[in-house]
């Protein structure tokens, strides 16, 4: 029976962007972004925009959050970030307009592949449609598009495509009741 050989694993292929711009995008985001201090929003966007984030109007981004690379980020207007959210886009992250990402909320683009013997890495996007609100601490795994005003409840975790206008909750997270608006 075959065994997984870390020492053979092998990401050379995936260039996320020049070392330099990798290293200021860490020291910039150490400062203004991971830090408990509350830097405005518009330095923020201003920041984000600088690095190649396609960022909206009225976002608003809380304390401690941490975005791997931003120039694979793109938020659309009044999209709210929460304190501790960690934004782990080695692949792109599209999140739509008037989202609401709760604090700790942790969204991976990245996996591996378990059945390879060098446990390859697997890349794929995060889509979050308008009006999504993920809750606290919540887990949105790769190759997951979350439909148009669907609801993570807090904890949970989302492997597979949301329905528009539906809750989700648990480990695997399934629906459980529609989202209505008043």
């Amino acid at each position: 029976m075959k065994t997984v050989s870390l020492a053979s694993f092998d990401n050379r292929w995936y260039h996320p962007g020049s070392r330099s711009k990798r290293s200021s995008w860490y020291l910039i985001s150490m400062v203004f972004f991971m830090s408990g201090v509350p830097y405005p929003n518009r330095l923020k966007t201003f920041l984000l925009r600088l690095f190649g984030a396609q960022v909206g109007r009225g976002v608003h981004i809380k304390p401690r959050v941490n975005i791997k690379y931003p120039w694979f980020l793109i938020i659309g207007d009044f999209t709210w970030i929460g304190e501790s959210v960690w934004i782990d886009n080695l692949a792109t992250v599209q999140i739509g307009s008037n989202v609401c990402l709760s604090q700790g909320a942790y969204l991976c683009t990245g996996n591996h592949d378990y059945t390879k013997t060098a446990f390859d890495l697997i890349l794929e996007p995060i889509t979050i449609e308008d009006g999504v609100w993920i809750g606290a601490r919540a887990v949105i795994g790769p190759n997951v598009t979350l439909g148009n005003h669907s609801v993570v409840t807090a904890g949970s975790v989302i492997t597979k495509n949301t329905e528009p206008y539906m809750i989700y909750q648990g480990y695997p997270a399934v629906a459980v009741k529609k989202r209505t608006i008043a």
